[in-house]
């Protein structure tokens, strides 16, 4: 592809050599002759001297230097992420039908234009939706109800009565509806006794979700878990039994969510954070990394540490070690002078 063709794709301005060929996509220093990189962080700003791309895409304010072509644009990493379709690997199509291993129960409904791969299993009273790529190998247990265009990849499991909406996709390994935690103890003639606390919920997701590799979203004890439309989560979650999703949040690899909490909409759960039951994360709140939340988070705020706290306060906490080191440094330095005025 021609670089004037990548410009015009990307509704950029270029000076260079519109002749010049461009070939795939890459990282600014792993980029060879023929690769087209981008600048979205000033953190990567000194790898423009050394990258060997051909073009790369900057913001209409750079001013530094780089031997690759500039293409200008309003914003680098969205124009870059729009050559992926021209550039990246071609995406499966699964033609519709049914694999000959496929296992399918009594009164299965199924729509127009299905998929359904290998030595899957679809077991009675199931419906899937129009136009639903279900891979190789994965578990539909009864009366699962899957709505329209959704793609299930290998090896995901979804519990009985659980429900998914519309374009939801589900990556390899997610477990939907497996059980909550759940167990009472009692003293027996022998000793403790735990008994499992039944769980007879189910799962409801939303239109448009995104539930990344490995990650289990229980049922509930009773009544619904739910994760609300356009929810993106990552590999590694655990979202426990009655917790409920609002829309459009964002929750990071291997967050745990503990059960009965509410998530409300536009709240975002970074990387390793964990989420006490029974409490609330407020609208457009953030829980740092490896965060431990044990109370509710306020709308908009952004807690940090564990015990989870206000983003300033957890600043101040990182900064007082430094603040006493300096004290003891001065109380030392007082103490020289002292000793010194009392020997004369």
């Amino acid at each position: 592809m021609k670089l004037s063709e990548v410009v015009q794709a990307v509704n950029g301005t270029c000076e260079a050599d519109g002749s010049i060929e461009i070939r795939a996509m890459a990282s600014l220093l792993e980029a060879r002759e023929g690769d087209i990189s981008f600048l979205a962080n000033q953190k990567y700003a000194p790898q423009m001297k050394e990258t060997k791309a051909s073009a790369v895409l900057v913001a209409q304010d750079y001013a530094g230097e780089t031997a690759a072509a500039l293409i200008r644009v309003e914003d680098p990493n969205k124009a870059f992420a729009s050559l992926s379709p021209i550039f990246g690997p071609k995406p499966v199509v699964r033609e519709p039908g049914i694999h000959a291993t496929a296992v399918i129960g009594e009164g299965v409904t199924l729509g127009k234009d299905i998929y359904i791969g290998p030595y899957t299993v679809i077991e009675d009273g199931a419906t899937i939706g129009d136009g639903t790529v279900i891979d190789g190998m994965v578990f539909i247990a009864q009366h699962v109800q899957i709505g329209k265009q959704c793609h299930l990849y290998p090896q995901v499991n979804i519990r009985e009565s659980c429900i998914l909406g519309d374009r939801v996709i589900l990556h390899a390994g997610v477990k939907i509806g497996t059980d909550g935690y759940g167990y009472t103890v009692e003293i027996g003639a022998q000793g403790p006794v735990i008994n499992k606390v039944p769980q007879i919920g189910i799962v409801e997701i939303g239109n448009d979700v995104e539930i990344g590799s490995n990650t289990c979203v229980d049922r509930a004890r009773f009544g619904r878990t739910r994760v609300g439309d356009c929810v993106k989560i990552d590999n590694l979650v655990q979202i426990g039994h009655n917790v409920q999703i609002a829309p459009f949040v964002g929750i990071i690899a291997q967050a745990g969510i503990a059960g009965s909490a509410k998530i409300e909409t536009g709240a975002l759960i970074w990387s390793q954070a964990g989420i006490s039951g029974h409490l609330t994360v407020h609208e457009r709140a953030q829980v740092a990394p490896q965060a431990g939340v044990k109370e509710d988070v306020p709308e908009g705020e952004y807690v940090a540490g564990t015990p989870a706290i206000p983003k300033r306060k957890f600043a101040e906490t990182l900064l007082f070690p430094r603040l006493l080191d300096k004290l003891k440094r001065k109380v030392v330095d007082l103490e020289a002078k002292v000793k010194a005025l009392e020997a004369r």
